[in-house]
């Protein structure tokens, strides 16, 4: 198996939407690649914006130019437009299969090369231009055995896909336990009224980055709540001697955490086994009043009830909620249907979460044998 340079496979793409107008726009996503993300357009919604747009063809590679690392890629399976924060190029098919490239490209091989290609200063806006992509060696076997290779790893992913589907309908279970239960309760409180505190992090000079230490009191971020459960991933940590001067922003299990910068809105409940910590600046912390109001309920209210999310869409302007504040979260709007009501649901939610940890804990496994397969395709032992 050969090593080729990508530069030597690939051609740029740059093509503008211009009036191209009644084409759908896609955006590219880690797990299914090209996903519709908006309704068609028309000449009438039709926006300056939008005629900045990428207009790509079917077959046509594009990849999150600063999420490249993420996995973000994909292939255009018809003509679209795509945002333009996405770079586009097609490959010389005589040369390469463009599925198994994608695989590659997707591979743990190539992923772990991507920090050294992006530039930039901001952790996770390292954007890696397709000059800076080209540089990357490609093990290149002949057509066919690339064509065989890419089929091996489309079936594996097919299980894969299957098992975030049936992730996906637990997910639209619980909220729908909610909606049958809550979601034509009048939001007749608010956040403010059922909390005993409510906080964000320590801003500023409070805490660097450079004061993170391997272990101590843990510090809790975007990336333990961004997929709306809560998850040890990034693992931070402050001295016992930082915390001291840092307690009053401690958090405790059972705490309802919100992101209010960067991906905002994503909600979650501290776990039982925390142990000490903090949030960031990133995150709103509330501590309840659990003779009134039970987490669980609370959270699924920020993410589900009607009133709730009106409140939180309306305060940003009906943008994709690109900033919250301690007033927004105080004054957002919560039913407050019975404590005995609430925790049935909490109950019902509890249920759900047990087959969703069994599927989650298969889903893993699935993709470490993926990852493992992934790893030996790209090493000719397929």
């Amino acid at each position: 198996m050969n090593d080729v340079l990508l530069a030597d496979l690939v051609q740029p793409v740059r093509t503008r939407a211009g009036r191209q107008t009644e084409l759908p726009i896609y955006s590219v996503t880690k797990h299914r690649g090209f996903v519709p993300s908006l309704e068609y357009f028309s000449k009438q919604v039709f926006s300056r914006e939008v005629s900045d747009y990428r207009l790509v063809e079917p077959g046509e590679f594009a990849y999150a130019t600063i999420h490249l690392d993420e996995g973000s890629i994909g292939i255009a399976p018809e003509r679209a437009l795509i945002s333009p924060m996405y770079t586009v190029f097609r490959v010389n098919q005589t040369l390469v299969e463009p599925t198994f490239l994608l695989r590659f490209l997707k591979s743990p091989k190539a992923l772990t090369q991507y920090a050294r290609l992006g530039k930039g200063t901001i952790h996770r806006r390292m954007a890696i231009s397709l000059d800076a992509l080209g540089t990357l060696r490609v093990p290149l076997p002949p057509i066919d055995e690339q064509r065989r290779i890419a089929a091996i790893l489309d079936q594996a992913d097919v299980l894969r896909a299957k098992r975030r589907q049936v992730l996906a309908h637990l997910d639209a279970l619980a909220q729908s336990i909610f909606h049958d239960m809550f979601g034509r309760v009048e939001a007749s409180s608010t956040v403010e009224d059922v909390a005993v505190n409510i906080r964000t992090g320590p801003f500023g000079s409070q805490l660097l980055h450079g004061e993170f230490v391997d272990e101590g009191v843990a510090v809790l971020g975007l990336d333990n709540v961004v997929q709306n459960e809560f998850s040890w991933v990034g693992k931070r940590f402050i001295t016992h001697e930082k915390y001291e001067k840092l307690r009053r922003y401690t958090v405790s299990p059972g705490d309802v955490l919100i992101s209010i910068m960067g991906t905002t809105g994503r909600c979650v409940i501290v776990p039982e086994d925390i142990g000490p910590a903090i949030n960031t600046k990133h995150m709103c912390a509330i501590t309840v009043d659990r003779e009134r109001v039970d987490p669980e309920f609370l959270r699924a209210s920020f993410l589900w009830h009607p009133e709730s999310r009106a409140h939180l869409l309306r305060q940003t302007k009906g943008s994709i909620m690109d900033g919250l504040n301690m007033g927004i979260i105080k004054s957002m709007p919560v039913p407050l249907p019975t404590l005995s009501r609430q925790r049935e649901f909490a109950r019902r939610i509890a249920q759900v979460g047990v087959q969703r940890t069994c599927v989650r804990r298969v889903s893993d496994a699935e993709d470490a044998l993926f990852r493992s397969l992934q790893s030996r395709a790209f090493r000719g032992e397929l």
